[in-house]
């Protein structure tokens, strides 16, 4: 098969794009900077999207849709905002074209320019929380919980598919509460919802924690963050949730009137996944073959192929498998049936590894006169023969059985590229092989910006079940009460 993959040991990077260009997830567009989501890719991430949505729902939330365009006036409003987006915005200044005069195709006509400039969403605190002061008057109008399911740009200039593109999908999460507890419990509980998505459906175990000042979101008093591990030791990001405080409710003057009449400022979070998660998912669990998907997320969860010569064969396979096909369906697994006479059995074979499947099913005339099927999966590349009578049975069992395997692999590789250290040189010499790594900080955003320029590492996140330990900071020698996890970071 032509489809060749360039090893891991070789350039993880080349790998990754070969993985995402020949899985046909997605591909490079004629927009500098944005992808095409091929149907395969987008029904992965239509899975993850079902899966979110429900999850968002049985939280008390609803799904709404706001603006793609925020007037820059908007961004003004909030300082910290402003200064952590503004060098990634796009700017919309005029609202025509015109033919050109001079006869060379079309120009922006110098008539239309918009009296205010609009910026294309790159999220949406601030158009939503000039909404939210329409809708909030009292106490009784809190809480109010949305979800929106979106686009958004952020000029990137060194782009990779998934991982940082210009244009990409997510869903933002904006919510306003009446007290300072119910919004950090509402931030804490979505920073659940996404550990819980992470390893329960994307099998990727993930370290959720407080981002440092640095590396918290523009805006926000506290992000929460959940952190994985990649299989070259590098962290990916995988979802943020932040509890805004009352910033954007001073700066859109959203007030409410409490149950003691007292006026007071809303209390606020924000929180979000992207099309992100495609990339750790791929970089997660993926080898040298092809996708190594979870069965919960999987878009052909079983792929049944037929092995036959002649017409009849193809028949009588298709009259037996018709049965197999409605069991599983009836249990809610997702089945192919490949009766595609144009590629021959050994490339659907190589096709269906490269592209996830978890569960392979090979079926011809022999199977059929001896009762059984031949049964591949896809994350071992382990192979059996099975009798047909209770196969689907035994299917249901293998595709649980595959999604608790890939988790631990994932789970115990995380365990072996998690290290603590105690001196600088250690550090940087630990970093070179990738991974976790524990170290004491002195808790100053100039020791963690010497770090990063030194070293390229960052602080991932402060865990949340980190427990205390006296210690001096690697860089500083000054005191530190806790570890923190550092790592380098897509």
């Amino acid at each position: 098969m032509a489809k060749v993959l360039t090893p891991r040991s070789e350039s993880y990077s080349q790998w990754y794009n070969d993985l995402v260009l020949k899985a046909d997830l997605a591909e490079n567009s004629a927009v500098r900077g944005c992808m095409v989501i091929k149907p395969y890719g987008y029904a992965i991430w239509e899975k993850m999207q079902s899966v979110l949505d429900r999850m968002f729902k049985d939280t008390g939330h609803e799904n709404a849709y706001f603006p793609i365009f925020i007037p820059k006036s908007f961004f003004s409003k909030e300082a910290d905002h402003v200064e952590g987006f503004a060098k990634e915005c796009a700017v919309v200044t005029h609202y025509r074209l015109m033919n050109d005069p001079d006869g060379n195709g079309v120009v922006v006509d110098p008539e239309a320019k918009l009296e205010e400039e609009l910026i294309v969403r790159p999220t949406s605190e601030t158009i939503i929380w000039n909404t939210y002061k329409n809708w909030i008057q009292s106490y009784r109008d809190l809480p109010i919980k949305c979800n929106q399911w979106a686009n958004v740009v952020r000029w990137e200039m060194r782009t990779r598919l998934f991982l940082r593109t210009a244009e990409f999908l997510w869903q933002e999460g904006h919510t306003a509460h009446a007290t300072k507890q119910e919004a950090i419990e509402e931030t804490e509980t979505m920073i659940n919802v996404y550990g819980d998505f992470a390893e329960k459906f994307m099998a990727v175990p993930v370290v959720k924690g407080i981002k440092s000042a640095n590396e918290r979101f523009a805006g926000a008093l506290e992000t929460y963050t959940i952190e994985a591990l990649m299989q070259d030791g590098k962290a990916l990001q995988s979802g943020t949730s932040h509890f805004l405080g009352q910033n954007f409710a001073k700066a859109f003057d959203v007030k409410f009137a409490s149950k003691e009449g007292k006026e007071d400022y809303v209390w606020a979070t924000s929180w979000g996944v992207s099309t992100r998660l495609m990339g750790a998912l791929i970089m997660a669990h993926s080898d040298d073959n092809g996708l190594v998907l979870p069965p919960k997320l999987a878009p052909i969860q079983v792929v049944i192929v037929p092995i036959f010569r002649k017409p009849e064969e193809l028949a009588k396979i298709k009259e037996v498998a018709g049965g197999l096909i409605a069991k599983l369906r009836d249990r809610g697994i997702d089945v192919k049936f490949d009766d595609n006479d144009n590629k021959k059995p050994g490339w659907k074979f190589a096709e269906y590894e490269l592209k996830g499947v978890p569960v392979r099913l090979a079926m011809g005339p022999r199977d059929l006169e001896n009762g059984t099927v031949e049964v591949a999966r896809r994350d071992t590349l382990s192979k059996e023969v099975v009798a047909l009578d209770g196969v689907d049975e035994h299917i249901v069992k293998l595709l649980d059985d595959i999604q608790t395997n890939i988790f631990q692999k994932a789970l115990d590789f995380r365990a072996q590229s998690t290290v603590s250290v105690d001196t600088y040189d250690e550090f940087k010499e630990r970093l070179e092989e990738g991974g976790f790594i524990m170290a004491h900080w002195d808790g100053t955003p100039e020791t963690e910006q010497k770090i990063k320029e030194e070293t390229k590492a960052t602080i991932r996140c402060i865990p949340l079940d980190q427990p205390e330990e006296e210690g001096v900071c690697i860089y500083s020698g000054k005191p530190s009460n806790k570890r923190v996890m550092f790592a380098r970071a897509y």
